[in-house]
């Protein structure tokens, strides 16, 4: 398994979910919402924190660098 794969795996499940479906799914904020039954403003902040999380995991472990 690919450390990306391992990395997003171990998100937890509310921003792994909300990653996936923006990222993978192509689903907007709304959308995702709906799905969820949340607030859209609460997709958001999963998304943001999803983000940031991934985004410093990655750094650590040196992925940020290869492309």
């Amino acid at each position: 398994m690919s450390t990306l794969v391992q990395v997003i795996a171990a998100l937890p499940e509310e921003e792994r979910v909300v990653l996936t479906l923006f990222y993978l799914r192509s689903k907007t904020l709304n959308e995702i919402a709906g799905l969820l039954q949340v607030p859209e403003s609460a997709v958001a902040a999963v998304l943001t924190s999803g983000r940031t999380r991934l985004t410093s995991t990655l750094v650590l472990s040196g992925l940020d660098s290869q492309r």
